[in-house]
């Protein structure tokens, strides 16, 4: 398939944008633990952040292949930057999805126009990819919820104006899939905590927290969709962002590439620079095979999503290879800085730490195995 003309300028200013805010000062963002806010305003304003949001809740209408193509090219120029920026709107899907009217009046708008920033904790601490056995409650009392449990690994929980908590709501249900519901906390609630987590391998400049819930009420009106709906909305919910996490790991593979031919054109051994030996050349075409068909596979994925009809095992596809081919290219893209890329280049080494998150968050490579074996035995050949 080919990009249409305007997602090839959608394409083209989204990696601008990145090359002017994210390439002079990724290095300090990622030492130091944190990202200037300002630059995802201006995202914000240039229409980068929540681009799938429709018209009348404040965004641009446009596909979910858009919204990745802007997710790879940030990422191709700096992981960290580009997570910070874009996470920003990760929960928005589910509102969009599944809220009310009134919910998504209220909620989506601003995190359109840079008033706001929204997470989701998912994610527990002896519960992750099995989000059936996560234990935070939910209980009902009048016309309110009361929730008590813990989150980890929440991206933005320290930053966020609401957070989704994905919780148990009804208990006795004897469906474990029929047991959990989303439900929207304002963070300025008495009784939410959240707490920086420090020292993550990679994208170190996007915010993750962890949460301590304790006794926190909310309205009922906060629920999102169907109480004991959750887990079946958190599905779909996954089968859209997983996409967006398909074009990370193309765009920071990409990068990779990028910085490790710049790097073999111009550094010499055995009386030739490294790009003139036939073994480096093999190195890079391989790199650059794989990246190729990851992104025809995340173009594929997200075509299905915008035509409305999501190909499970095609969007875990992606993402499983979206993520494969990070790690791999980042790899090669470092064993071809040889002892450089070790002790010197910040850049490629960073593109290896970042790499590795994409085979990890919203569903391990094992889980997108498992999803698509499932989806195959299903067909009846």
């Amino acid at each position: 398939m080919e990009l249409t003309s305007e997602q090839v300028d959608i394409r083209k200013a989204a990696r601008e944008f990145a090359e002017g805010e994210f390439r002079e000062r990724a290095r300090e963002f990622d030492e130091k633990e944190e990202f200037d806010l300002s630059i995802w305003k201006k995202a914000c304003e240039y229409g980068f952040v929540g681009a799938f949001i429709k018209e009348e809740y404040g965004g641009h209408g446009l596909g979910f292949l858009e919204h990745s193509l802007i997710s790879e090219e940030f990422w191709r120029v700096d992981p960290g930057c580009g997570q910070s920026i874009l996470s920003c709107t990760f929960g928005s899907e589910m509102v969009q999805a599944f809220g009310s009217e009134e919910q998504k009046k209220k909620y989506l708008p601003p995190l359109v126009a840079g008033e706001a920033i929204i997470g989701f904790g998912i994610t527990e601490a002896d519960a992750g990819s099995d989000v059936a056995s996560l234990k935070t409650t939910a209980a009902k009392q009048g016309d309110s919820y009361i929730i008590n449990g813990s989150k980890m690994f929440t991206t933005n929980g320290c930053i966020a104006k609401y957070v989704l908590i994905f919780c148990i709501t009804n208990p006795e249900a004897k469906d474990s899939h029929r047991r959990h519901s989303v439900i929207l906390v304002e963070t300025d609630r008495p009784g939410y905590e959240a707490n920086k987590i420090h020292g993550k391998m990679g994208i170190r400049a996007n915010n993750t927290a962890e949460l301590s819930l304790n006794n926190i009420e909310v309205p009922a009106a906060n629920l999102i969709g169907e109480e004991g709906n959750g887990f079946y909305q958190l599905m779909d919910f996954f089968n859209k962002t997983r996409n967006h996490v398909a074009a990370q790991g193309v765009g920071v593979a990409q990068g990779a590439l990028e910085l490790a031919i710049a790097y073999v054109k111009k550094r010499k051994a055995f009386g030739k620079t490294l790009g003139h030996l036939q073994g480096v050349q093999f190195k890079l075409a391989e790199m650059a095979t794989r990246i190729e068909a990851a992104r025809g596979l995340y173009w594929r994925a997200a075509y299905s999503m915008d035509k409305g009809k999501p190909d499970h095992a095609l969007i875990s596809m992606a993402k499983w290879f979206g993520g494969e081919t990070g790690v791999y290219v980042t790899n090669e893209a470092l064993q071809l800085h040889g002892g450089y890329g070790y002790i010197s280049d910040y850049d490629v080494q960073r593109f290896y730490r970042d790499a590795k998150i994409v085979e990890i968050y919203e569903g391990s490579k094992e889980v997108e195995k498992a999803v698509i074996a499932a989806e195959l035995l299903k067909k009846v050949f």
